[in-house]
């Protein structure tokens, strides 16, 4: 399920969470199934309010890259944060050296906005080889490798991002980035990294996310999920 030999994406993922855990303020989430990370305050409260006024101004209705007939599966709004001001390069290119991938190897942020009642159900980040999609998807990059999230807000209830899985919830904490590995050690999707965005009980959530596919980005427009 990726287009690179699996020991060169292990070894590259490997030499990745080095560069993650050398960073300022890191903290590696204990747990030997995914390599997770928290940096808090990865963002201030200016360019947090910015990238909200971009998500409030340019939101449309989420959409996924494989139908589903399940209306509630992702209820959030989302925008793309292409071609913009030198604020947003800014903050791109903070994450982007946060992670250690080089830039071409990401995609769009995507800014996701959640209402009252507003979820994503459990999902995985990379790509199934099975689905249609992943012919496309192939080509344009290839597997999804890493995932940088970034908590814009804090004042709701509900909506934490959780991994099942392997019991662990992130709430959310204004300027707080969360990143994880959605490979295993052996450079295959690893299954352990299936998380959801909880039901938001009051207030509204806003997040940004940057995925990491394992060569350059070749895609031609904004992500579809």
């Amino acid at each position: 399920m990726s287009v690179t030999d699996k020991t060169v994406l292990a070894e590259r993922n490997s030499e990745i969470v080095d560069h993650i855990s050398a960073q300022p303020g890191v903290q590696r989430v204990p747990n030997r199934l995914v390599d997770i990370f928290i940096a808090r305050d990865f963002l201030d409260a200016t360019e947090c309010d910015l990238l909200i006024e971009k998500i409030d101004r340019d939101a449309r209705p989420s959409t996924l890259l494989s139908s589903t007939d399940d209306n509630e599966f992702r209820t959030s709004y989302s925008c793309d944060f292409d071609r913009q001001a030198k604020e947003i390069d800014a903050i791109e290119d903070k994450i982007v050296r946060f992670m250690g991938i080089p830039k071409e190897h990401g995609e769009t942020i995507q800014g996701q906005r959640y209402a009252v009642g507003q979820q994503f159900k459990p999902h995985h980040d990379w790509f199934y080889d099975t689905q249609d999609y992943w012919n496309q998807e192939k080509v344009q990059g290839g597997q999804r490798t890493w995932t940088a999230m970034v908590f814009l807000n804090d004042t709701q209830t509900g909506g934490a991002t959780r991994f099942k899985k392997i019991g662990k919830m992130f709430h959310a904490e204004r300027g707080k980035l969360l990143c994880w590995n959605n490979l295993n050690p052996a450079g295959e999707p690893n299954t352990w990294t299936l998380h959801q965005g909880m039901k938001v009980r009051e207030g509204v959530k806003y997040i940004i996310t940057k995925w990491f596919r394992e060569l350059p980005w070749v895609g031609a427009g904004p992500s579809q999920y």
